[in-house]
């Protein structure tokens, strides 16, 4: 199934889709969102990167993240993606975005708008192995020293929405 993402400008307006792959690879700026699910505790659920992905695979990283598709709302795309990742369901809320961008060592780059929406849950995710290798629940300072002490097992957005959001 070809997969395609949809093209923004800086204030989010849509202005085209391109195949996801090829806007990786030319780097044009395109809509995403990353999803921070925490638990009674006040722990975030993190996600690692399954191991076939073709970027930061094996890296540890929020709940999940991903692409809405054309004419797919961003907050539906979000409870789609949680699903299909962890096999949780909950309430979402946007708390915010950024722009970033990050190259790859196989050439790829990321540049997304990215929404960040928090939802609360403490269901035991049902992980999806082709998305997703393990999670863990951490508290959020924990995952800042984690992150301070060893940055490359983690992926580029998610330092970046850390360092944002806490």
């Amino acid at each position: 199934m070809r997969e395609e993402v949809i093209l923004v400008d800086k204030t989010d307006k849509p202005i085209g889709v391109m195949e996801k792959l090829e806007a990786h690879q030319k780097g044009f700026l395109h809509r995403a969102f990353s999803v921070f699910i925490f638990n009674h505790k006040g722990e975030l659920l993190l996600q690692q990167r399954a191991l076939n992905k073709y970027h930061s695979a094996g890296l540890w990283t929020n709940t999940c993240c991903s692409h809405p598709r054309p004419n797919e709302d961003t907050l539906a795309a979000a409870h789609r993606r949680l699903m299909e990742e962890m096999g949780l369901e909950t309430e979402l809320v946007h708390k915010t975005h950024f722009i970033y961008r990050t190259g790859f060592e196989n050439g790829l780059i990321e540049h997304e708008f990215d929404h960040i929406y928090f939802g609360d849950c403490s269901q035991k995710p049902q992980i999806n192995k082709n998305e997703v290798e393990a999670f863990v629940w951490m508290h959020p300072q924990k995952v800042i020293l984690e992150i301070n002490n060893t940055p490359e097992k983690y992926t580029s957005w998610f330092k970046i929405a850390m360092q944002k959001l806490f």
